[in-house]
Formats: C-alpha cells, sequence, structure tokens
C-alpha cells in the first residue's frame, strides 16, 4: 500500500474524523501537524490556495497529489482498504 500523510491539527474535529476512520479500515496514515510545522501549513497554501485542513497527500510518480474535504478522504480510503483486502 501506499505511503499516505495527513496534513491535521489536533484540535480539528474533521481531522479526527478521518483518522478514527482510517482506524478502522486498517489504513496507515502518517500525521503531519500543520500547527507544530509552519512550513506545511504554507506549502498547502501554495499548492491548493488554502491552509485548511484535512488534507490527504497521495503519492503519485508525477509527486504528491493533495485531496481536501474529509468526506472525499474518507472515501478514498474506503477504496485503498477495499483494495488491499485479501480476496475469498
Amino acid at each position: 500500500m501506499s505511503h499516505l500523510r495527513l496534513y491535521q491539527t489536533e484540535w480539528c474535529p474533521y481531522c479526527r474524523m478521518v483518522t478514527r476512520a482510517a482506524e478502522r479500515l486498517g489504513v496507515h496514515l502518517e500525521l503531519l501537524n500543520v500547527d507544530r510545522d509552519p512550513t506545511l501549513r504554507q506549502m498547502l497554501v501554495a499548492r491548493r490556495g488554502r491552509g485548511t485542513v484535512p488534507v490527504l497527500g497521495i503519492p503519485r510518480p508525477e509527486g504528491e497529489e493533495l485531496l481536501g474535504e474529509s468526506a472525499d478522504i474518507i472515501a478514498y480510503l474506503e477504496k485503498v482498504a477495499s483494495s488491499a483486502a485479501p480476496g475469498p
């Protein structure tokens, strides 16, 4: 499975919703706290035009894709989990 990174804060309820979904689905996320490392938020603003979280970093051959919105992130994690699940 690819190395997924979640740009988040500890106090954000949407971030907690995503991390709980990842745990439930068995998908490992590297958690990156944008409050502790301001360069991460600056990168989000530069690449997305805003610094809101959660944002999922998805590795791609052409570079990291950034996916925002908790519902979209959870839907993506569900696809990842279902594709990694062993077949019958």
